[in-house]
């Protein structure tokens, strides 16, 4: 997300919330976040009011459109100079993914927001109205569920609704996104229900003939062991004030875990995706830095990068978790032999 969208973003949420006393969300966000947590989907939206659309705008909107951008900007690597001419948000809400897509690819587009929360698009709208916003053709209230059919976009964002599904409602919106014809971009939060909810997504999305291109350096299927392990990265956010007293913490960021696929058809001319990609946390050690790469073969490996190989060294004590391995500039970075399924990770995505 750029300075420029992030800052009219957090301008309107200030707008929004002034005058509110973050007591007076307490309730609303303290629902909506035993929701996040959980594992049981509603089956109907979480947004029932104005009072739940703003406490989720306050609570968890500057968060998702952080962790959405992060996605998008892997996304846009693996695409250099393509730009999407059009975006159908679905499950949208408050339009944080649209937010995210104007940070990363500035200009005008014709987005739609779909969403079955009447109170959620209504404050969307008004968001994108406030803080000079992205402009959206359409906030249009739709049933998210079996026999959604979506009409063609050049990009289709779906973040952080999966897990209000039921599996069958999941399964049928994946399916509708991959039939538009754009790219396909998936996230949700970086937990080990939220990994298998995208897992699951992913298969559905290559089984479609879709190609992968990021987070995975492949298509194949996902080299982690489920329950042992999960593919997930972190994206920092600024807090403003306001937002630390909703949230009650004090640091001026946080950190936001989150899994994600991205997608396109596999007819779409692209470069490739990554030559690998960076799944924890890097960890630096006296002389040498360790690197859990998830490679094109489909396997994680331990690349132990020495101060021997002095430019991949350096390159490896400045790269961080998610990103492209080797660097361009180092195509023939050292690894171990593979580790399969990698060693299980913590919350913090460094292995225990």
């Amino acid at each position: 997300m750029t300075t420029t969208t992030g800052d009219r973003l957090r301008s309107a949420l200030d707008a929004l919330l002034d005058g509110l006393p973050p007591r007076q969300l307490s309730g609303a966000v303290e629902r909506l976040m035993t929701h996040y947590r959980g594992r049981t989907p509603t089956g109907a939206p979480i947004l029932r009011d104005r009072a739940d659309a703003v406490a989720y705008a306050a609570y968890r909107m500057p968060a998702t459109t952080s962790a959405v951008s992060a996605a998008l900007g892997e996304l846009a690597a693996r695409l250099p100079g393509w730009s999407p001419a059009s975006q159908l948000d679905v499950g949208g809400g408050t339009g944080a993914a649209v937010w995210a897509v104007a940070g990363v690819w500035p200009g005008e587009r014709r987005v739609t927001v779909l969403d079955w929360a009447g109170p959620a698009l209504e404050l969307g709208r008004e968001l994108a109205d406030t803080g000079a916003g992205p402009r959206v053709a359409g906030w249009e209230k739709e049933r998210i569920g079996p026999g959604l059919e979506l009409p063609g976009a050049e990009l289709v964002t779906i973040s952080y609704v999966l897990n209000e599904l039921t599996e069958e409602s999941r399964d049928a919106v994946v399916d509708a996104a991959a039939a538009t014809g754009g790219a396909v971009v998936l996230v949700e939060p970086g937990t080990p229900d939220g990994y298998l909810r995208m897992r699951r997504a992913r298969d559905r999305l290559t089984d479609a003939g879709m190609r992968v291109l990021a987070p995975c350096p492949h298509s194949g299927t996902c080299p982690l062991e489920p329950g042992a392990d999960w593919c997930h990265f972190a994206a920092r956010v600024s807090r403003s004030s306001l937002h630390r007293r909703v949230k009650g913490g004090e640091l001026p960021y946080e950190d936001e875990k989150f899994s994600y696929v991205a997608a396109v058809p596999a007819g779409w001319d692209t470069p490739g995706a990554a030559p690998g990609r960076i799944v924890r946390r890097p960890q630096q050690r006296k002389g040498q830095v360790l690197l859990d790469v998830c490679e094109p073969a489909g396997e994680v490996r331990r690349a132990t990068v020495t101060k021997r190989t002095k430019d991949a060294y350096r390159a490896a004590r400045d790269a961080e978790w998610g990103d492209s391995w080797p660097p361009a500039s180092d195509p023939a970075a050292p690894t171990a032999p593979a580790v399969p399924g990698g060693p299980a990770a913590g919350d913090d995505g460094v292995p225990e």
